[in-house]
């Protein structure tokens, strides 16, 4: 059974938009480090939208990007990618594939059947997962940056405190720091 992770950009106050961090070849390069050694993506339709809308594009090279972020994008292209959702049921970019049904199951089947392990990119379906203990690592890249607005980690709540264990801290050049995370068991 391979390890669910729960990685995102995220700046000081909690803020998980998508515009608030660092874009730059370092940070895509820890995420092209993530993804490499995960075996497989899971994401809420909300956020699959969003990737499908530009990375299949930049993978192509019908969109200007530098080398590390095409690299990334060639890479997404290939990975297994998993969506969450009740609304949408057709997910024809590469290598999509749609949950439906109980969540809980559906997530655990995953897990089982991906030894290099899953890493989720959704903050709405991050929060569903940890409610159901699902989550097994966190891989937050902490941007330094206040951004003043939400979305945030966690809007919805959770019913109790989760105790992390502290796995790796590590700097980034451009003052981000790539916190690593174990739930406490």
């Amino acid at each position: 059974m391979g390890l669910l992770t729960f990685s995102i950009n995220v700046t000081l106050d909690g803020c998980v938009d998508h515009q608030e961090g660092i874009a730059d070849d370092e940070t895509h390069a820890f995420f092209t480090h993530l993804m490499d050694d995960g075996g497989a993506m899971l994401w809420g339709r909300v956020t699959y939208e969003m990737m499908e809308g530009f990375w299949p594009a930049v993978a192509r090279g019908d969109e200007a990007a530098p080398p590390a972020v095409r690299e990334w994008a060639v890479k997404l292209e290939a990975k297994p990618k998993y969506v969450v959702s009740s609304t949408r049921k057709d997910f024809p970019w590469t290598n999509s594939h749609h949950i439906a049904g109980d969540l809980r199951t559906g997530v655990q089947k995953l897990k089982d059947a991906t030894p290099a392990g899953v890493l989720v990119g959704s903050g709405k379906l991050a929060t569903e997962l940890d409610r159901l203990e699902l989550i097994d690592e966190y891989k937050l890249l902490v941007h330094p940056r206040i951004a003043g607005h939400g979305p945030t980690l966690y809007e919805g709540g959770l019913p109790s405190t989760r105790r992390l264990e502290l796995v790796s801290a590590k700097p980034l050049r451009n003052g981000a720091v790539a916190m690593h995370y174990r739930r406490a068991r």
